[in-house]
């Protein structure tokens, strides 16, 4: 038989950034435990708002199944003497397991004769099972922080004051503290705080759905949108009004509130003077409040908040809104003025009283090494932008030391770029100072102009380069300086850009600026951050669904132009399924073997006695011919396209000729030959790596 289960733990208000993490917490747990004990079950789903966190298992069985246990006790000869009678050995066993001596039987295995204990388990009811994995369930959910109350024997993210737990209809007895599990909610804490009665989870939905919660987040969220859209566009007062739309902001607030209202409230329309960013951030991140745009997209003195409770008077709301806004957007005014009170570039050299790494500096340091790196990477890859991507290197940090970004720390960048173009800084550099952060995130939005990947690239090759030369690498549990995130976003900068960027030199640029200050030594650490950067390349391609023969056949050659190692990657990517190519990629990983150790010289041609082996020079000097102006193009697809007519000729000369032969100077002319087929094939990848994508 199945039954539903419900867990509902009921709390305090719950912070919103907590909710998401614990219900994919409690669905993953539950589904460990359940699988443990060997309980079948067709589906789990979880419901929340701010004060309770819920969970659900459909078609839940109502036993364990019955099944056989078999325990391996010792060899045959040791538990039973000459006479068949059996030892301590076999008695001792028996009585471990709670059997008789009779229940033993003798059983063959691989290493000889064995005795044996068979016997039945009968599965337990799912209801006997259920106190204890609620309990640890409960008990066990991890938080970001987490609290104590009462004696302090139990912590949660907030107090809890009440649990319901049923399974078919009826309660499961546990306790968390001093609280004990019932068959009761609790509706809205103002506008119904009652005891609710609960008999299943469609009817908890619907029941809480009618005392003014909405437990349901999709449901929730929903609600959201249609108010604070409703409140923009009918109580704006404005034609065309509309919320300015933040994904981020309404997964935040749906979690805030139990049942959501729109109020709509307005600004003294002088604070529009401020840069949008400013707007949207003292609203979205203070009081996570939505902005409110024309049909233009232009921002209005107008705002929506979002309460957890409907009241009679709305303007009453308003204003109590206002009240707080407005002094909030009064701070914000005055930092931005008396920001403006200095050049942006006036603040560069007041970088020395930040500390960027207590034994790699200060983020004045910092911004004289970045620019004289991005400036080296400029003049390598685009010479033209060199000026004006030293000047926005320069500039990049200052707005760390602004009033506004002190007060709004996620500004940073955004402010750098405000105030560079309100002090009359090219577009380009101001840009710049923005988009050298980018992507903030993995997927996040790359910078779009070249100025910005520069200063971007250089500030990442910076800091990348300053822990490995100190010793702060990286482990598989702590990365606390972000450096895989930080290699990720230099790989993807390089591959948007189509930079040809050598990353050997660029890494030892970024090293030498470092001087003295390194502990280890450079060409140690340069080897492990090329080893680090590979790695995340390596991951990121494989993990975007990019055959790994492929990319390991690449990379195993050699890790220099991220952009070259990718167009080779594609290209065996796109050739490894063809039959030509994978017996061509057989014949390759021979070769290798067998030319290890060789040290190849040009093949005399006078020594090439079997016709096999002629035809197959003839075709090498060929295809090299032809494949040479398509490698200097980098249009790897065309050259094994080539290349494949390698395929006939190797084969022949594998079966026609003898490479190890006794006269030494014919085996080494043909180790010669082989040697520079390897030399042909190596400029695109190592053939050998791809037998994966054959067997």
């Amino acid at each position: 038989m199945q039954k539903e289960l419900l867990l509902e733990i009921g709390s305090e208000e719950i912070p919103a950034g907590f909710i998401g993490p614990a219900l994919k917490n409690m669905q993953k747990t539950m589904a460990e435990k359940l699988a443990g004990l060997e309980l079948q079950y067709e589906s789990i789903q979880t419901a929340a708002t701010p004060r309770r966190l819920a969970i659900c298992v459909n078609g839940l069985i109502s036993q364990q199944p019955d099944r056989e246990e078999e325990f391996l006790g010792p060899a045959k000869k040791a538990a039973f003497d000459q006479d068949s009678k059996p030892t301590k050995a076999a008695i001792g066993f028996a009585r471990s397991k709670g059997a008789e001596v009779e229940d033993l039987q003798v059983v063959s295995t691989p290493k000889g004769e064995y005795v044996m204990l068979a016997r039945q388990r009968k599965g337990k009811k799912t209801e006997s099972l259920l106190p204890e994995l609620l309990k640890d369930l409960t008990v066990g959910l991890p938080f970001a922080k987490s609290m104590r109350w009462g004696e302090g024997n139990i912590s949660f993210a907030r107090p809890i004051h009440w649990l319901l737990a049923l399974y078919g209809g009826q309660i499961i007895d546990f306790q968390v503290g001093d609280i004990k599990s019932g068959a009761t909610t609790k509706g809205h804490r103002f506008m119904a705080p009652g005891l609710i009665e609960v008999k299943d989870f469609a009817q908890y939905v619907d029941v809480l759905r009618q005392n003014n919660v909405l437990v349901d987040i999709t449901e929730r969220r929903q609600a959201v949108i249609a108010e604070i859209r409703k409140a923009a566009s009918e109580r704006s007062g404005a034609e065309g009004a509309r919320i300015l739309e933040d994904e981020e902001l309404i997964d935040t607030v749906t979690n805030l509130v139990e049942n959501p209202h729109g109020v709509c409230g307005k600004f003294e329309a002088r604070f529009l003077e401020l840069p949008d960013d400013v707007l949207i951030t003292a609203m979205r991140e203070h009081q996570k409040y939505f902005c409110v745009t024309d049909a233009q997209g232009r921002l209005l003195a107008n705002f929506v908040a979002v309460n957890n409770t409907r009241v009679p008077d709305e303007n009453l709301a308003a204003k109590g809104h206002q009240r707080v806004l407005r002094a909030r957007l009064e701070d914000a005014l005055f930092f931005f003025n008396d920001d403006r009170s200095r050049k942006l570039e006036d603040r560069v050299n007041d970088l020395s009283g930040l500390i960027f790494q207590a034994k790699l500096g200060t983020m004045l340091e910092k911004t004289e090494r970045v620019t004289k790196l991005a400036g080296t990477l400029a003049q390598k890859l685009v010479p033209e932008y060199s000026a004006r991507t030293e000047r926005a290197a320069t500039l990049a940090k200052a707005d760390l030391l602004t009033a506004m970004v002190n007060e709004f720390p996620s500004l940073q960048g955004v402010m750098g770029r405000d105030y560079a173009s309100l002090d009359g800084e090219a577009p380009e550099v101001a840009s710049a100072i923005l988009e050298h952060y980018l992507p903030v995130r993995a997927g996040g939005n790359l910078p779009t102009e070249i100025t910005g990947a520069l200063v971007g690239m250089a500030d990442r090759f910076d800091t990348i380069s300053g822990c490995f030369g100190i010793g702060q690498v990286p482990t598989g549990t702590t990365d606390p300086f972000g450096l895989r995130r930080l290699a990720l976003g230099l790989l993807h900068i390089i591959e948007s850009q189509n930079f040809a960027l050598s990353l050997p030199e660029a890494v030892e640029a970024a090293l030498q600026l470092y001087d003295k200050k390194l502990t280890e030594d450079k060409g140690v650490a340069k080897s492990k951050i090329l080893n680090f950067i590979k790695g995340r390349f390596v991951n990121d391609l494989i993990g975007k669904g990019v055959p790994g023969s492929a990319v390991e056949a690449v990379t195993s050659v050699s890790f220099d132009n991220v952009v070259d190692c990718r167009a080779r990657i594609d290209a065996l990517a796109r050739i490894r399924n063809q039959p030509a190519f994978t017996v061509l990629a057989a014949a390759f990983k021979r070769v290798m073997n067998i030319i290890k150790g060789h040290h190849a010289s040009e093949v005399e041609v006078e020594l090439l006695r079997e016709d096999a082996e002629r035809n197959l020079y003839e075709v090498l000097k060929e295809v090299q011919n032809e494949t040479k102006p398509l490698l200097e193009a980098k249009e790897y697809g065309k050259a094994l396209d080539v290349i494949l007519r390698m395929k006939e000729p190797v084969d022949v000369f594998f079966d026609e000729v003898m490479v190890m032969t006794e006269d030494e100077s014919l085996k080494q002319n043909r180790l010669n030959l082989l040697s520079a087929i390897s030399g042909l094939f190596l400029q695109v990848g190592d053939f050998s790596k791809m037998q994966s994508a054959v067997k």
